[in-house]
């Protein structure tokens, strides 16, 4: 089977297809022909050696994806060969077949494809856990997302407004706000290519703060971090919680802790990888209720392209350019 390889941590380009023996699953693991897999912004980290853990070497990127099973460990009593199932994984998923522990697939709905099944179980995981467990958010709060257009972002603003908050999406385009408008935001906020100094940071809080009916927002959702952190921060209202989500734009940014004194506000990390681990239960519910809502229509995740697995180097460069609304899945024969 052809599986794209990581051989070293390094540039994109530096990635492989090559043909490797089809892998045989444990006792507790499936072998699934993989027919999907998306592509998510880790996968641009991990393969650098920039992400929060390291796989041993070689492995290929991608933890989440949809196929077929095509064998099951002794072990397995909820699966069976031909079974249509999603999965999720710590890496692995940009290959031909893939085996993956049992605990970590579920059965497709019959009225979703696969290209759909791959495409939202990181994305709107994460989404949801950072507003239900981390954010508490409620009906009738206002809601800031950053980078909103993106895979977690644009899920964000999904959840939340099936969750009776006002969203303001904050994104880098006319283009990207025009699809956070389609997806029911409430009002957008474009910031172009962000603020360079701190005349622009001042200007840009103002103008987020401005978009809030509140005067401050109940919940600000950041996926990119980087000079756009301090001046959405200055927008927080009153016992505000800022989710730290990830840092898509490029820097870690240094919040002036004062700030969190001055507004009564918590600024709450979201690490949803270390949650699936820890709290594999409530992380289970959460997938169960993303699956409701899908059902009734209530959400809608977006795939904004599909390519062929063989183009996932590409694939993997675009999105680390931050030129993807939504998401990108790639597509086996």
């Amino acid at each position: 089977m052809k599986i794209l390889h990581c051989n070293e941590y390094g540039p994109i380009e530096n990635l492989e297809w090559v043909d490797i023996d089809s892998p045989i699953p444990n006792d507790d693991e499936v072998l699934i022909t993989v027919k999907a897999a998306a592509l998510n912004y880790p996968d641009y980290l991990i393969v650098q050696g920039l992400y929060q853990f390291k796989p041993p070497l070689p492995f290929a990127p991608g933890n989440e994806g949809a196929g077929i099973i095509k064998k099951i460990g002794k072990n397995v009593k909820n699966f069976k060969q031909g079974d249509r199932v999603y999965f999720m994984a710590p890496y692995g998923a940009f290959a031909e077949e893939i085996c993956v522990n049992a605990f970590g697939v579920s059965h497709i709905p019959t009225d979703i494809s696969f290209e759909i099944a791959a495409s939202y179980q990181m994305a709107y995981g994460t989404s949801y856990h950072a507003l239900i467990q981390r954010g508490e958010i409620k009906e009738g709060d206002e809601l800031l997302v950053l980078g909103a257009s993106g895979g977690v972002g644009l899920a964000a603003l999904d959840i939340a407004k099936a969750k009776g908050a006002r969203v303001v999406a904050a994104v880098s385009t006319d283009e990207k706000a025009k699809i956070c408008l389609e997806y029911k935001a409430d009002d957008t906020v474009v910031y172009g290519k962000g603020p360079k100094d701190k005349e622009a940071s001042k200007a840009f809080s103002t103008e987020l703060k401005s978009k809030s009916l509140k005067g401050g927002y109940d919940l600000i959702y950041d996926p990119i971090g980087d000079c756009y952190a301090e001046p959405a921060f200055r927008s927080i209202g009153w016992k505000g919680r800022y989710l730290v989500v990830g840092f898509a734009a490029g820097e870690i940014p240094k919040l002036p802790i004062n700030l969190a004194l001055l507004k009564g506000a918590s600024i709450v990390g979201v690490f949803w990888g270390s949650f699936t681990g820890r709290e594999m239960n409530i992380n289970h519910e959460n997938i169960q209720d993303i699956n409701l809502m899908l059902s009734r229509k209530e959400i809608k995740p977006l795939i904004s392209k599909t390519y062929p697995m063989q183009n996932a180097i590409d694939a993997i460069s675009m999105i680390g350019n931050r030129g993807v609304i939504g998401k990108v899945v790639l597509l086996n024969n």
